[in-house]
């Protein structure tokens, strides 16, 4: 196992802390006996490797050995390096919901970036073992960044971006062999990594075909399901009719994702019922083996709400209506794709104007400043302000605040 992982220079690649040396020891520990090692090292990847969901160069390095690891049966929790390998590979996934990975774009982006990375210095000398000389070196790596324009610095960043994308999809063909693995982690892990890599849709909609028709566990049907969505291939209308909750909402969203304006009245049904459900229906547990649909983070009505823009917008009322009557319900992270969604409609020439009274406001934006108004739980997380939520009322020119939200509708902040 992990071959070769010693011939690559990784003190001369970089990550978010500089110099990547210490990336070996964190692969080989991810084989250790001990489960908290394991621990350690999956988390120190994540703040390394996958710093705030950015990527380096070493990210593209670090990829193969994932898959190798990810591929070996003796290799305990492959599921925790399924997980990596599709976040390295993309980023965080709510990025690119309801619509997919655009990797057509991405190739545009990260056009003439190979050459301003060769160009790049090293962030420390492999030979050297002076501390502070490593840390002029790390700086020159940064000054060199900084110095380059913004439209080459995004080259940059998305050419690196894009060689861990495409590190993670030369293990296309393993990961589709996974999906018959005993473990059922490790094909919900396969199955959802397959669904960013639309260049090989072909292959990976038979595979996942299998799966659905194969598996027992509804989560792991429902993730096989979207997966093939968000490829392009439209699951069966008469997955909407599942006895399974889960199934009938995989089927919603991958429909929506690949018909668009043409999706069907039942699918819109669908999407609006998980938009309006409990609080408690928002957001799947883990099974008692560990599965679960790994979208958006499980949050099923958050996705179903971001497909709804997807349908013609003659349901736009009911759709407006239904973020509405959820917004109140939701809190922390749950609150954002609602908020999004809501904001959007009600804001579709975008940010409000400058001193704006809500006299002027339009019917619908009046709705919803008025249900913020009145509403503690979206503004928080775990009982304190959520800066997040804060932020995105803030982008649409309304107060950042619930309680200047109250003020400018001229009622009692207290």
């Amino acid at each position: 196992m992990l071959d070769g992982l010693d011939q690559i220079d990784w003190r001369r690649l970089g990550h978010a802390y500089g110099s990547a040396g210490d990336v070996p020891g964190q692969l080989r520990a991810l084989r250790s006996p001990d489960p908290q090692e394991r621990q350690t090292a999956i988390g120190a990847l994540y703040a390394n490797i996958f710093h705030q969901g950015s990527r380096y160069e070493a990210s593209a390095y670090a990829l193969p050995f994932l898959l190798e690891l990810a591929g070996d049966p003796a290799t305990p929790d492959p599921e925790l390096g399924l997980y990596l390998i599709t976040a390295l590979a993309i980023g965080y996934d709510e990025r690119w919901l309801p619509e997919g990975f655009p990797v057509a774009e991405f190739r545009r982006a990260a056009d003439g970036g190979r050459e301003l990375l060769a160009a790049k210095p090293p962030p420390c000398d492999e030979d050297e073992d002076d501390e502070d000389d490593d840390e002029e070196k790390e700086y020159v790596e940064y000054e060199y960044v900084e110095s380059l324009s913004a439209e080459d610095q995004g080259r940059l960043w998305a050419y690196i971006e894009l060689a861990a994308y495409d590190a993670a999809r030369a293990g296309v063909p393993l990961l589709r062999s996974l999906l018959t693995r005993p473990e059922p982690g490790v094909r919900v892990g396969a199955a959802y990594a397959l669904a960013w890599f639309p260049e090989d849709a072909a292959g990976s909609v038979a595979a996942l075909a299998a799966v659905r028709d194969a598996a027992s566990d509804a989560d792991e049907v429902a993730t096989a399901v979207v997966a093939s969505g968000l490829l392009g291939s439209a699951p069966d209308a008469g997955l909407l009719a599942d006895p399974r909750p889960v199934v009938r909402w995989a089927a919603a969203v991958g429909r929506a994702r690949v018909l668009g304006a043409e999706t069907d009245q039942a699918t819109v049904d669908e999407l609006l019922a998980w938009v309006a459900a409990s609080p408690d229906g928002s957001r799947r547990r883990p099974a008692g083996d560990g599965v679960e649909v790994p979208f958006h983070d499980g949050d099923l009505a958050g996705y179903a709400g971001l497909s709804l823009r997807l349908v013609d917008p003659r349901h736009t009322d009911r759709a407006f209506d239904a973020l509405l009557g959820r917004l109140p319900t939701v809190t922390g992270s749950a609150a954002l794709p609602v908020a999004t969604e809501a904001l959007r409609l009600a804001f579709p020439d975008g940010r409000l104007s400058e001193g704006v009274p809500p006299a002027a406001l339009a019917p619908r934006q009046r709705r919803l400043v008025e249900v913020l108004a009145r509403s503690p739980e979206p503004w928080q997380i775990n009982g304190r302000t959520f800066g997040n939520f804060s932020m995105l009322v803030g982008e649409y020119g309304l107060p950042r605040s619930r309680e200047a939200m109250l003020t400018y509708l001229g009622g009692d902040p207290a």
